[in-house]
């Protein structure tokens, strides 16, 4: 036996010999190779059959404990890979079958026995090195183990949420003081038990004015019913297929979109699909996701309801018809189509018979590289058009206009075009000798409006190819990465906030912006607020987009730059930020020493001078990565106390640039990560998150959150680890490390907040106030969609969510709709 541990022990110290020796060549920790040494050296006399192997190694554990504690502090999932496997062969070395087997002169436990002992018996006594191990082995294991007793990572705090309180006192219960939109179309305000909007309302708050559910009784939520769309990934689809979308509710229906851009219509009280819209897009592995997000409510003139029939089969087989009200659904063929909500059907006078094609006045018209994934905004009897681009793929690639058109007819009443912003006027769509500019940076999240000031708001993204910086003129380096002002009317952009400067790190504005009116030290505000990849969250005046939280500007790193790049000298910030702090090698981690030193390793060999670090042919760290603190799922707003709720996550991605004559015979263009081509650009681009030999993230958890911030002052009350590994681990163990999702939260006047996004399939409620969780309950596939949440034909609340999974993130696949309800309404 005690041959069989010196084993173990050797074949491990061998990594660690040849690893430690490298690390400590770039610079790294010495501690790799000499553990590598020591444990390869109490091999050798464990073999032999030595007693200095443990005193020896009880040396290494005191050590190993005094080197972990001092990098890594008193946190247990920091502790867990520096010192597992080394107690755990002290462990091995302790077992009564090799200790037994040691050879040589004993020093006794205590005197006495050694007197009344006869030498025989004397060499099988047990000697103070076993005893010094056991000591080290018990202390290290009680120092590792009660630092699970501390919360080393989370803020706790609480969020001031008096200002609801204050307002009941004020206002009858069917009413709210806060601002939560824009009139629909027909002059009503969105019905407090429905959702108009993917956001609820144009406003993006994400925050419904129902408090029938709240922190009292939603631990008594069930499922009250679900159903299965039957829209599923197939073998020939493209890897990030997944389910992002959030349903409407109006009038007696529930309308949502399918990967493949189905849209259903559901009863609300049951979940029985009434009828389905399928335009039979096309499979295109070209492009980069197969995704929908929602669908856009048009309330006409009409004042009734809407009563949505049951109709058989695909209704886009089905007859057009005249339309007042309308459901539009952007598709990934590029299409653009308006159906009755009440019946499916087309609408006969928008566009062609129903529909527009997205792709007149294209510059390049590859198929699978332009399609809209988010809903439109609709203001008055406006619909404005965005759409996605395909990153990386082709220097050559459609633009990223954003249009506008006649709600009813299709008439295109503008074209704002980032690469030649000041030209507007609509083009005419039936004149190809009008293109718009090739690659400009596009819009492909979720845009809000403010009819009253004439504004949407619209996230903007890079031009591609985002890493190369060369190919971009003046206006687009303006409008870049950015939050941009247009006008309803006209499309002029009537302000814009950047948040990066030159963008070669493809750290899109991700997410739906928020309006809400903030009450500030300087009085109320027409506020936007806006989260971005790197974890900033800006607060902006939406009226003039002047900072109401500040902004400055700090240096940015300058090296490793390619001949003909550069980089601007400094980038912005806001002073409300869950930007991490730099890595370094101290928080590279692992499942074990071995690991952990192969994430340092690389650590070392990547160029990174910490956030903004320029892409480089060596490879460089990119940290927050451009997976994003904040992606498209955003925030959400409690709009009556200027409170918000998150999922900042966090994952370090790396950055190649590969020079075209050294690409060969590389496999690219498989989804944003991987090697993209940019054809016509001198370098491709290797795209990938930063983790270790076994698959998991290089830096040490949490890798997500959840936290409340104040938007007024920004300060931050909470932040709090989120998730369990029970669905990425082999083993399914409930250990909470705080696991990245992307996704979005909901909140309710009830001071709940709803979220799933996780890679864990959970669905969760918190206390807004503080982060606890107060309901979790287990769901049949990813939850990587927004929820939403209304009342039912008998006034009941119901909370929705969409499960169907993330192809890019590996949760699990399906196509769930599920609806919940308080226990008591449920049975």
């Amino acid at each position: 036996m005690e041959k069989f541990v010196a084993i173990i022990m050797a074949i491990f110290a061998a990594p660690l010999l040849i690893g430690g020796a490298y690390l400590l060549s770039l610079g790294g920790s010495p501690y790799y190779l000499i553990a590598g040494v020591i444990i390869l050296t109490t091999a050798f006399l464990l073999f032999k059959k030595h007693w200095s192997a443990y005193g020896l190694y009880a040396l290494f554990i005191v050590a190993t404990m005094a080197w972990a504690l001092w990098e890594s502090g008193f946190y247990w999932w920091a502790l867990a890979p520096r010192v597992g496997f080394p107690l755990i062969f002290g462990l091995l070395m302790l077992l009564p079958w090799v200790s037994n087997k040691m050879l040589g002169p004993k020093t006794q436990v205590n005197a006495n026995a050694a007197a009344n002992t006869s030498t025989t018996n004397t060499a099988k006594k047990s000697p103070l090195y076993y005893w010094g191990l056991l000591v080290s082995v018990v202390v290290g294991a009680l120092l590792s183990f009660g630092s699970l007793a501390n919360n080393a990572t989370d803020k706790l705090g609480e969020l001031d949420l008096t200002a609801a309180n204050d307002d009941e006192q004020n206002v009858s219960s069917d009413e709210t003081s806060a601002n939560l939109g824009d009139p629909l179309s027909n002059g009503q305000q969105t019905p407090d038990g429905e959702w108009s909007a993917y956001g609820r309302t144009d406003y993006g708050q994400r925050y419904s004015p129902l408090d029938k559910i709240n922190t009292d009784n939603v631990k008594d939520l069930e499922l009250a019913w679900q159903i299965q769309t039957g829209d599923v990934k197939g073998p020939n689809d493209v890897g990030e297929t997944t389910y992002q979308a959030t349903p409407l509710k109006v009038g007696n229906g529930l309308y949502l979109c399918t990967p493949h851009n189905w849209v259903l219509a559901l009863d609300a009280d049951s979940g029985e699909t009434l009828w389905k819209f399928d335009p039979q897009v096309e499979e295109n592995l070209q492009r980069q996701h197969q995704t929908c997000r929602g669908v856009s409510y048009y309330a006409g003139q009409a004042t009734s309801p809407v009563q949505v029939q049951k109709i058989a089969g695909n209704t886009f087989e089905n007859a057009s018809k005249q339309c007042d009200a309308k459901i539009f659904i952007p598709t990934s063929d590029a299409k653009l189509y308006a159906l009755d909500p009440n019946t499916g059907q087309r609408c006969q006078d928008f566009g062609d018979d129903g529909a527009l094609d997205l792709m007149h006045n294209m510059p390049f018209n590859q198929a699978g590289y332009y399609y809209s994934t988010s809903p439109p905004v609709i203001a008055g009897d406006t619909i404005i058009v965005a759409g996605a681009v395909n990153d990386n793929y082709d220097v050559n690639s459609p633009s990223g206009v954003i249009r506008a058109y006649d709600v009813n007819t299709g008439e295109l009443l503008w074209n704002w075009d980032s690469g030649d912003p000041d030209n507007t006027a609509p083009f005419d769509v039936n004149d190809p000798t009008q293109t718009y500019k090739t690659s400009s940076p596009n819009s492909w999240s979720v845009a809000t409006a403010d009819e009253e000031l004439g504004l949407a708001y619209f996230p903007m993204g890079n031009r591609t190819p985002d890493q190369l910086g060369s190919y971009r003129n003046a206006a687009e380096e303006k409008y870049a990465t950015s939050v941009v002002a247009l006008d309803i009317e006209t499309g002029e952009a009537r302000w814009v906030q950047q948040f990066v400067h030159h963008d070669l790190w493809d750290m899109d504005t991700p997410a739906q912006p928020t309006l809400l009116d903030l009450d500030t030290a300087d009085g109320v505000q027409p506020a936007l607020v806006v989260p971005t990849k790197q974890g900033d969250v800006y607060v902006l005046n939406r009226a003039t987009g002047e900072p109401i939280v500040p902004i400055k500007e700090r240096p940015a790193p300058q090296g490793y730059l390619i001949a003909g790049e550069h980089a601007a000298p400094t980038q912005p910030y806001s002073g409300l930020s869950f930007e991490p702090e730099p890595l370094t090698e101290k928080d590279m981690w692992g499942a074990s020493l071995v690991d952990q030193m192969m994430c340092r390793i690389e650590f070392n060999q990547l160029n990174y001078d910490g956030r903004y670090t320029p892409p480089s042919t060596n490879g460089s760290l990119v940290y927050p990565g451009n997976f994003g603190t904040f992606n498209w799922g955003g925030i959400a707003v409690d709009p009556e106390n200027g409170v918000m709720f998150g999922m900042p996550t966090y994952l370090a991605f790396t950055s190649k640039l590969i020079p075209r004559d050294t690409l060969g015979d590389a496999e690219t263009n498989k989804g944003e990560q991987g090697v993209n081509a940019n054809e016509g650009a001198d370098y491709a681009v290797e795209l990938g998150p930063f983790l270790s030999p076994l698959g998991v993230p290089c830096q040490q958890p949490p890798w997500g959150t959840i936290a409340g911030a104040d938007l007024a002052t920004g300060d931050i009350a909470y932040q709090r680890k989120n998730g369990t590994v029970q669905d990425l681990s082999p083993i399914p163990i409930k250990l909470e490390l705080g696991v990245p999702g992307i996704g979005g939260p909901i909140i309710t006047k009830g001071g709940v907040a709803f979220l799933s996004a996780a890679t864990e399939n959970n669905f969760r409620a918190y206390d807004l106030k503080n982060g606890d969780v107060l309901w979790n309950v287990r769901i049949p596939a990813g939850g990587q969609a927004t929820p939403m949440t209304y009342l039912n034909s008998k006034g009941e609340q119901m909370v929705v969510l969409v499960a169907g999974g993330h192809g890019s993130v590996g949760t699990t696949i399906g196509d769930y709709v599920l609806a919940y309800k308080l226990g008591d309404q449920a049975k």
